[in-house]
């Protein structure tokens, strides 16, 4: 028997979640070195202004990751084939 070429429209969305959870922490690696990239020389001095950054940083992907949680629990009858 052949597989259905589409997905349900709930299944696909929670599949497309689960992949951007999964790619939340290198989102994270890479906004949180980019400080490292725009210091000029070998010397590492983090600023005012790179704090703040890292917070907003550090505060923007726990928002992330606190609105795509609600979507990576399944539903209540929602068995999906693997």
């Amino acid at each position: 028997m052949r597989r259905p070429l589409f997905l349900a429209r709930a299944p696909y969305r929670r599949r497309r979640l689960r992949d951007a959870a999964r790619l939340l922490p290198v989102l994270g690696m890479l906004l949180l070195l980019l400080p490292l990239l725009w210091t000029p020389g070998s010397e590492v001095r983090l600023g005012a202004g790179d704090v703040a950054y890292f917070f907003l940083v550090w505060f923007g992907l726990i928002a992330l990751a606190a609105a795509i949680a609600p979507g990576l629990s399944p539903g209540e009858g929602d068995e999906e084939e693997d």
